[in-house]
């Protein structure tokens, strides 16, 4: 019988590994289509509320019409915003160059004083490395710039498209989720999909809210140090720091090296990182606990990794859509018995459980499995 169950659970779990890398392969291999269609319903479910509040006032269309357009002009008002900072940056590349080529001429120095190399050595040295890149690139430079820009052209169009077909068919498309299961699971269905919009409600508006934060934290911060384009620098580290962990340790690196290139003296580069490290503090104790994390209960250890898998899968839209997605696949596994200690892997509540508690729990799983081990 302990056979039986052994090669049981080695079935599960073979059949768990490959409904994981058969989703990842499908991801991947469609992932133009999948995720213009996974952020048109984020957006979809964000502009929900508001949506129905116009609905009690004028048809479906005018309403879905009415808040994309909104939406629209905020995003656009927003990207003029950020690109007229951008443009003050790039006024000053020619004096950025400048400072970058005194700071490349210190670095020369120094490997000349330490590796006796000579600056004709040491160009010779990047050049062959510069060489060996472009040629594992194969020369398709170009091409994959034509092809990212094509990419994002065709994003933009796709997503108020699919936006305003996935909101105005939202009803049929909660009866087909519905019906497609048993009518003993009717409730547990329905209540999936209530809880998941209201994750994922609560974690995009969250996440405006702590940019708004972030961004005016940083640029207070960056004030006081004194360094040059501290809005362009706190709103920048901001849009990154929606990517968890590994976005405002890319925000860092970029902040150093722009303070690097226009600021003549070397400690604003330390007051930099000091001012970041203080901001992702309050920003991870104080911030997004209170502000998004109220309902996305998912521990760092699983975030982390879901960053991971979905930068690795899809790319930067796969670092973004990796947390409101496990959140609900959390949600789906505290539902479905069998998956029940899947979702609680998943979860961060591993703290608040007492021990009696684990105790419990433990002594009754070890009872079933002898219940069925004697019959």
């Amino acid at each position: 019988m302990q056979l039986v169950e052994s090669r049981s659970f080695l079935v599960k779990m073979s059949l768990v590994l490959f409904c994981l890398v058969a989703t990842a392969f499908i991801i991947w291999i469609g992932q133009d289509i999948i995720i213009p269609v996974a952020f048109a319903t984020l957006l979809a479910i964000l502009l929900l509320p508001f949506n129905n509040l116009l609905e009690r006032k004028m048809s479906r269309v005018w309403a879905i019409s009415v808040s994309l357009t909104v939406s629209l002009i905020i995003l656009i008002g927003f990207i003029y915003f950020f690109s007229v900072h951008v443009g003050s940056f790039v006024d000053d590349l020619p004096q950025i160059k400048s400072q970058l080529n005194r700071h490349l001429r210190t670095v020369q120095t120094w490997a000349y004083n330490q590796f006796h190399l000579t600056r004709i050595e040491q160009k010779q040295y990047i050049d062959k490395a510069t060489s060996q890149i472009q040629g594992k690139e194969g020369g398709g430079f170009l091409g994959l710039t034509l092809i990212t820009i094509t990419n994002s052209v065709i994003f933009l169009i796709l997503l108020p498209i699919y936006t305003f077909l996935i909101l105005y068919y939202r009803n049929m498309i909660r009866k087909f989720l519905v019906a497609i299961f048993a009518d003993h699971h009717r409730e547990h269905v329905i209540g999936v999909i209530r809880e998941s919009k209201l994750i994922v409600q609560g974690y995009m508006a969250g996440l405006l809210i702590e940019m708004g934060i972030i961004t005016l934290i940083n640029y207070a911060g960056f004030l006081i140090i004194g360094i040059k384009y501290a809005f362009f620098l706190a709103l920048l580290s901001a849009i990154l720091n929606m990517v968890p962990y590994i976005g405002m340790l890319i925000a860092s690196i970029i902040c150093m090296l722009v303070t690097l290139t226009t600021s003549n003296n070397i400690s604003d580069i330390g007051w930099i990182v000091v001012v970041l490290t203080i901001v992702q503090f309050v920003d991870n104790n104080v911030i997004m606990p209170k502000i998004v994390s109220s309902r996305v209960k998912i521990n760092a250890l699983i975030t982390i990794f879901g960053v991971l898998a979905g930068g690795a899968v899809a790319g930067i839209s796969g670092m973004f859509l990796s947390i409101p997605v496990i959140a609900i696949i959390k949600v789906i596994f505290d539902r479905i018995e069998p998956l029940k200690p899947w979702g609680e892997i998943l979860g961060d509540d591993i703290t608040h459980i007492e021990r009696g508690k684990i105790l419990k729990i433990a002594k009754e799983r070890l009872k079933r499995r002898r219940q069925l081990a004697t019959q």
